[in-house]
């Protein structure tokens, strides 16, 4: 490590820096300077296909790289946020970095979002112009690849995404290609991808040159109806089960590719998107009260987050998926099932993730 690196980065600077920290004072010079904290500058924005732009980063020297299928944490400032960072979680979709080289993150924009209410993903898409800052966490996500040139296996890999879930297996991709991948009768890569239509397929000639090559990797494209199924995929890939799976994509594909799977170890699984199927089971029963703002509503069996929205509380946020823990407040009395796993827990002064914990009953938060 650098000795300039040594000196920003150790405690005596740090205390002599409180309560801002190094960082505040670096930034202040220049922007991409930094001890501790990541951020990036947008170099490019180029759209893919509607409502869908790849947006090239250089992170600041702190960046420590990322694995293939691995995601960052995006901060932003949106206007008329009250100034608060926003923080989304975005796959990175360029090959496996290392540290302070440029990647890329592959946004589409929330069409989900309220009309005129602007969001990370709707303004990384449309407003985002090079030059622009961002604040990054450093890569994190197990949904990572085993297998590389250095490392070989015979092994046939599979992978299956849809929509915007092909971000972090074009990452995968993308890294065996750069890194001389070459498959053989035994080691190749079978891509099953589902896109609603043609028009929305993103990143579609480089696949289609990708399936050109003669590289090992078969591509299979499905749009519109083309559902995923276990028997087509049995047809591909007879022995599907006992081969190494990575797949990622909204709830409802995972859960149909889960079922076919029946629980083999093979499969790693990603999604995006909290499937509002797995809240409709939760208890609407008892009440869920905000102790710090005095508010209180009868339990609706959504997330803690969208009751406390619903309130008009604006309790910190990031991913809504669990992932950044952005959202941890404390729950003080109660039944919390997590969304994800179906675990509950009724342990008090406990810290829970409100975007994917709902409440069993009545429910207490210091909020």
């Amino acid at each position: 490590m650098p000795i300039t690196e040594r000196i920003l980065g150790s405690r005596a600077l740090a205390a002599l820096t409180s309560p801002h920290g190094v960082d505040r004072y670096l930034e202040q010079i220049n922007p991409m300077w930094a001890a501790t904290e990541v951020r990036a500058r947008i170099v490019d924005s180029t759209p893919e296909v509607d409502g869908v732009a790849t947006l090239t980063l250089q992170p600041t020297n702190t960046w420590r790289g990322h694995r293939a299928g691995q995601y960052v944490q995006v901060g932003v400032e949106l206007p008329g946020s009250d100034a608060r960072r926003i923080t989304r979680c975005f796959s990175i979709s360029s090959a496996a970095s290392l540290p302070g080289e440029r990647f890329t993150i592959t946004v589409r924009a929330n069409k989900e979002a309220p009309a005129g209410r602007q969001s990370v993903s709707k303004f990384l898409v449309n407003d985002a112009r090079p030059g622009q800052l961002l604040h990054l966490s450093q890569a994190d996500g197990d949904f990572t690849l085993v297998e590389s040139p250095a490392t070989p296996t015979n092994s046939h890999l599979l992978m299956i995404s849809g929509g915007s879930g092909i971000t972090p297996v074009m990452s995968q991709i993308r890294t065996l290609l750069r890194d001389g991948y070459n498959g053989h009768a035994n080691r190749k890569v079978t891509f099953l991808h589902y896109a609603r239509s043609p028009e929305d397929q993103i990143f579609a000639a480089e696949l289609a040159e990708i399936a050109e090559q003669d590289n090992g990797i078969d591509v299979h494209l499905r749009h519109g109806d083309n559902f995923f199924t276990a028997e087509e995929l049995a047809d591909l890939v007879p022995d599907y089960r006992d081969t190494d799976t990575w797949a990622c994509g909204p709830a409802g594909l995972i859960r149909l590719v889960a079922e076919a799977y029946a629980e083999s170890p093979r499969l790693r699984m990603e999604f995006f998107k909290i499937s509002t199927g797995a809240i409709a089971g939760g208890s609407t029963e008892g009440d869920v009260s905000f102790t710090r703002s005095g508010r209180s509503a009868s339990n609706t069996g959504a997330s803690l987050l969208e009751q406390a929205e619903a309130l008009g509380l604006k309790p910190d946020f990031g991913c809504r998926m669990g992932i950044c823990f952005s959202c941890v407040s404390t729950k003080t009395e109660g039944t919390v099932r997590n969304i994800l796993t179906g675990e509950e827990s009724s342990l008090p002064d406990e810290d829970i993730r409100i975007c994917v914990s709902a409440p069993v009953g009545d429910c207490a938060l210091a909020i």
